[in-house]
């Protein structure tokens, strides 16, 4: 009995049910190719891109399993990595936090150095502190991502990791904020960046919101020449039970309320708890919920 093809949305894309059919038909037609292989065959069949021209494999390869769990098709097996390790990675060994022992303010450490973390050694610090010092350990992030190392001056140490990625797709006091409905968010979310990651290493006076103003100075350049596209709203949200958000408050983040604790990565069908977290903004541009509503057309 073969099954119904349905219209899926996906990522904020939906798919038409002739789409669903071309993907069924593409997997069941192009045997003996890996599941990479056919995720970026279907990419340029249906022109699912990001704003720089590349094609989202990692995001079409996460819908082929979806569609896969549900029986609409069959992927081949997955090919062996070498590697048995979990996508997210939590360090249970090591020294408590804090990593670094600078103590005092921050003025006696400045200008923090802010690198963009594009090298295996930064990829590989990056993910130890993360994984070891962040609560929520170290996750590879879906979609877009710019991770940064944060430096003291003399000393130079690693004082901080951050880590912006694809913002929320619902985000019902963002979106309420702004004055979009599904349509228009659609049409222009990916202007909204997320900083997803937020780890301070030392316990150095007024370190965190100066750490948010270094990397949000090279946040909007980085970002438009990495993804071809200028984010215009930083988010982030900030589990309520563990932390007031002291440091985005003194960085001139605004406060709109708090999520429904379902989990920011809910518009791809997956779950990552139930914990209210408030949620945070940081405008980059003027006017920026007018510009977000209309697109950036300001008449």
């Amino acid at each position: 009995m073969e099954i119904q093809k349905k219209a899926k949305r996906f990522c904020g894309r939906q798919f038409t049910n002739q789409e669903t059919s071309l993907i069924c038909e593409v997997v069941n037609t192009c045997v003996g190719i890996s599941r990479k292989e056919l995720a970026y065959t279907v990419c340029e069949l249906l022109d699912w891109k990001r704003a720089n021209g590349k094609l989202k494999e990692r995001e079409c390869r996460e819908f082929l399993e979806q569609l896969d769990h549900q029986g609409m098709l069959k992927l081949p097996a997955k090919k062996p990595t070498g590697s048995s390790a979990p996508r997210k990675h939590v360090e249970t060994d090591g020294p408590e936090w804090p990593y670094s022992q600078l103590t005092g303010s921050v003025e006696m450490y400045a200008p923090l150095s802010v690198e963009r973390v594009e090298k295996d050694p930064q990829r590989r610090l990056f993910r130890e502190l993360v994984s070891r010092y962040h609560y929520l350990g170290y996750a590879m992030p879906f979609g877009a991502r710019l991770q940064y190392l944060i430096y003291t001056r003399s000393p130079r140490e690693v004082a901080g990791c951050v880590q912006f990625s694809s913002p929320a797709w619902r985000l019902k006091v963002r979106d309420r904020w702004i004055g979009w409905d599904d349509t228009t968010r659609g049409l222009h979310l990916q202007h909204v960046v997320n900083n997803s990651r937020f780890l301070v290493l030392a316990r150095i006076k007024n370190l965190a919101s100066n750490m948010l103003s270094a990397v949000l100075a090279q946040l909007r350049t980085d970002w438009e020449r990495h993804y071809g596209i200028e984010p215009w709203l930083v988010e982030t949200m900030v589990d309520r039970k563990r932390y007031y958000g002291g440091c985005y408050r003194a960085a001139n983040w605004i406060v709109l309320g708090e999520t429904s604790g379902r989990g920011r990565m809910d518009r791809c069908q997956m779950r990552h708890g139930a914990a209210v977290k408030t949620v945070f903004i940081y405008p980059l541009i003027k006017n920026v919920a007018r510009r977000l509503a209309s697109g950036g057309n300001l008449r």
